[in-house]
């Protein structure tokens, strides 16, 4: 009995820090994108989708946008399809477009709506194609930063206009969009975008609260091979000074170019979390020490009671 009640006072106490946030945020929008690591198991997808849902059930408008990078090397390799990547973006050939439709549109995209409805999310799984969602065009060879190389992506594209409509249609009616960063271009090409990018994009477009990024890394760390060094928080400048200095390679690249992208479009705040941790959203969602990197336009605008590191 004594254990019960110590364990019933700990879950009060929790609740009662938290009630400030879900004040703060309820009614606000949420993007959050998953990468494909995390749904490689079972055990950290179930983990994701739970996290959310506590937001979705406290009144937070969550829009969910999901990758799929590590299946999408299982299924080609598979079929014969080989994949190459560029500074942690993906080259798309016509086989290989192919083989992104069945995997973020099919697999993951109907895996996650399936734990949903576990869950009881009333969840609703689109793509950037669906409604015009994400309008794009196929991007132009482009030389490589800091290289003479010049690298043709296929069928890879850029954003040109986020229509919300679809997407804000479905917060109002109390679902949780699901999507999937697949788009195509006015004469009905099929593209691949990186996620964090439609993410990014997406949050912007919607004036979203919070971007948070779910990656297999607790954070952005300032020493790549030091998981120890792990940056509590940051800004736009400290971000470049990190990019200078190599900190940020391969698939952190197109995540800062995501997450600068979303506060100069109007994001008000960036989180990078693991996808690893069972309280990784939650804790930095609802605690003033977070458990990730929380970026922001300018550091010197954060309150107080957030720069919790000397």
């Amino acid at each position: 009995m004594i254990t019960n009640r110590t364990d019933q006072t700990a879950a009060i106490r929790a609740l009662k820090s938290a009630a400030p946030y879900i004040r703060m945020y309820k009614g606000k929008t949420f993007v959050i994108k998953a990468g494909g690591g995390v749904f490689g198991t079972p055990t950290l997808t179930q983990s994701l989708m739970e996290q959310i849902s506590i937001l979705h059930y406290m009144g937070v408008r969550v829009v969910m946008v999901h990758g799929g990078g590590p299946q999408l090397t299982e299924v080609a390799d598979a079929m014969g399809v080989q994949t190459r990547m560029v500074q942690g973006r993906r080259v798309t050939d016509e086989k290989s477009i192919d083989v992104t439709s069945m995997v973020l549109n099919g697999l993951i995209n109907t895996r996650i709506l399936a734990i949903c409805r576990e869950l009881n999310i009333q969840a609703v799984g689109i793509s950037g194609v669906d409604a015009g969602l994400v309008q794009a065009h196929r991007r132009k060879p482009v030389q490589l930063e800091g290289s003479s190389e010049v690298v043709d992506y296929g069928l890879v594209g850029d954003i040109d206009r986020i229509d919300t409509t679809a997407i804000r249609n479905l917060l109002d009616g109390g679902y949780l969009p699901v999507i999937s960063p697949l788009s195509a271009d006015e004469h009905g090409t099929l593209l691949n975008i990186n996620a964090d990018t439609v993410a990014a994009a997406i949050g912007a477009a919607l004036s979203a609260e919070k971007l948070i990024l779910c990656t297999g890394a607790p954070g952005i760390l300032e020493r790549l091979e030091d998981p120890g060094s792990l940056i509590s928080y940051t800004d736009l400048g400290g971000l470049k000074r990190l990019r200078q200095s190599g900190s940020l390679s391969d698939g952190m690249l197109p995540k800062a170019r995501a997450i600068e992208s979303a506060l100069n479009g109007g994001v008000q705040r960036v989180h990078v979390v693991s996808y690893a941790s069972p309280e990784g959203i939650l804790g930095e969602v609802f605690t003033n020490e977070g458990t990730g990197t929380l970026i922001v336009a300018d550091v010197n605008h954060l309150p107080a009671n957030e720069q919790h590191l000397t």
